[in-house]
């Protein structure tokens, strides 16, 4: 059905929710005094780390921004490729489908905590948030990779686990799928696919 397959980093290819909350959880503690709990910070997870930050009320966004990427070093332990996600990008390869990224972290970010996972080999066409001034759920990012990927919007399908990624394909008229195995709860997601397992991708998709 679909001729391009863009993937959501951050809770679809790799599980990075407590890594990403305890490294913030350290910093916001620093910075404020005050302790969040892990639920507290749900909000942040699909929108890049400065307009969390924001949301938070924090003024040294660059700064403290900084010192959180740092921190998350210390919780990489907690980082990790969900099961069936590269057995499915292998298969994808083989079948010839285009594959891809949009995501919500930097490219030093990409570098620092996806790459080392050695799954950029599956992946053609790579969207980070230096690569827009816009960020999801504004749909700039998925217009991005339609643009640099050559493909029509009606041709790809967007995985992601957040209402972020939903809103984004959504404004970027592309179909959207929940990634079930990442996502908080799939309250509000409408008219879209849900795949439960990485595994059903190619099912659900082709």
């Amino acid at each position: 059905m679909y001729q391009c397959i863009i993937f959501d980093v951050d809770g679809t290819l790799i599980d990075t929710e407590i890594s990403v909350k305890k490294s913030l959880q350290k910093v916001l503690f620093e910075e404020t005094k005050k302790e969040y709990s892990l639920t507290d910070l749900d909000f942040i997870l699909g929108i890049p780390g400065h307009k969390a930050l924001e949301k938070l009320g924090i003024k040294n966004i660059q700064e403290v921004n900084r010192r959180w990427n740092e921190y998350m070093t210390d919780y990489k332990k907690h980082v990790s490729v969900f099961g069936g996600i590269e057995k499915t990008l292998q298969e994808l390869k083989e079948k010839g489908i285009k594959t891809g990224i949009v995501t919500s972290k930097t490219r030093n970010e990409l570098r620092d905590d996806f790459v080392p996972f050695d799954l950029m080999k599956y992946l053609d066409f790579h969207v980070c948030a230096d690569d827009t001034i816009n960020h999801k759920p504004n749909p700039d990012p998925i217009l991005k990779f339609l643009e640099i990927s050559g493909f029509a919007a009606s041709q790809a399908i967007y995985i992601g686990d957040t209402i972020y990624d939903y809103k984004a394909a959504n404004a970027a008229n592309v179909k959207f799928a929940l990634a079930l195995w990442g996502a908080k709860n799939s309250d509000g997601f409408d008219s879209c696919i849900h795949i439960e397992k990485p595994e059903n991708i190619i099912a659900n998709c082709f």
